[in-house]
């Protein structure tokens, strides 16, 4: 799979994200499905998920919760 181009997405917070702020998680919608960072190392890069592993990431975190 080629490397998304993330240079222009929007990135937002995610709401299971820690209020704390140590625990932070950004997302990024995608037209090829979403892109998650760590909100504290934006520059370490980021995981990249096709629609499918998408909507299976968040079921998952939504059933731990």
């Amino acid at each position: 799979m080629p490397a998304a181009d993330l240079t222009n997405a929007t990135w937002r917070k995610s709401s299971r994200s820690n209020g704390g702020g140590n625990e932070c998680v950004e997302i990024a919608s995608l037209t090829s499905g979403a892109a998650v960072r760590d909100s504290k190392d934006p520059g370490a890069g980021a995981l990249v998920l096709t629609p499918c592993a998408w909507d299976s990431l968040r079921a998952a975190v939504r059933q731990v919760g």
